[in-house]
């Protein structure tokens, strides 16, 4: 799962901030340094690997059983380190829930949604220190599933707060085009108009994939909570939408940086 942080994470990046705005200008290996010193660029680097590979193994496309018992193998030791990177992850969303809009239905929907992501980090600490031994390993289950409903249960909130940004940038969208069109029957130019139209475009794409990468997200939670059972949860649908869900967040970050 990732921070909903709006301050601090590329889910909510600021179209106006100087580094968005010069990311196509930097040379490719200096944008590569600055995407991979970020923890969230090497995580979703490394979420593409263990997805690819859960994926080449569940659709048997390798015939023999040694590449597929190393690749098993890959994708188990990329999942442990992937937790390592979430520690003190969630105070990105206790300082999200700071720094929230506190009307009323925003204020449940950054509950639901900063607190489950906040306890979904903070169990998946316990859960790697359980698997690297220094938590007793049966108390792994109840963990990881008390994680997997946190990060469900902040995934419902994360899509609601989403959906309603999207309707409010659908508005504001709709301002402009109203604007735009009476500039244009008085011959008045109107390039600030249209400036500030390609930057709400930009936003509300980037939302909408966001929304998307927690549908994908949510299901993989959903399947955790089952423990693998129902048509949901079937191993090459659920590795598929993890590795849709890495690349939407592999991309986002690498436009934010």
């Amino acid at each position: 799962m990732d921070s909903k942080s709006p301050s601090t994470d590329p889910k909510h990046p600021n179209p106006n901030s100087p580094a968005k705005s010069s990311s196509q200008n930097k040379d490719f290996l200096t944008h590569l340094e600055v995407y991979l010193s970020k923890r969230d660029g090497v995580d979703k680097l490394l979420k593409i690997s263990r997805y690819a590979s859960k994926i080449i193994v569940a659709s048997s496309l390798l015939p023999h059983e040694p590449l597929i018992s190393r690749l098993r193998s890959f994708e188990s030791s990329v999942g442990i380190s992937r937790k390592a990177f979430r520690l003190g992850k969630f105070v990105q969303d206790v300082n999200a829930l700071r720094a929230s809009d506190f009307t009323h239905l925003n204020l449940v929907l950054s509950l639901i949604a900063y607190g489950g992501e906040g306890l979904y980090y903070f169990i998946e600490q316990l859960v790697w220190l359980g698997k690297a031994g220094l938590i007793d390993k049966k108390h792994l289950h109840a963990l990881q599933k008390w994680s997997a409903w946190c990060e469900f249960v902040g995934y419902f909130g994360s899509v609601s707060l989403k959906v309603i940004e999207l309707r409010q940038f659908g508005e504001e969208e709709r301002c402009l085009l109203a604007s735009i069109d009476i500039s244009g029957l008085r011959g008045i130019k109107c390039g600030e108009e249209q400036e500030r139209l390609r930057k709400l475009r930009e936003k509300k794409l980037m939302k909408r994939l966001s929304v998307v990468q927690d549908l994908a997200d949510t299901l993989m939670a959903l399947a955790d909570i089952r423990d693998g059972r129902g048509r949901l949860s079937a191993p090459l649908f659920v590795s598929s939408a993890g590795l849709l869900s890495a690349l939407i967040s592999t991309h986002k970050n690498w436009v934010s940086c």
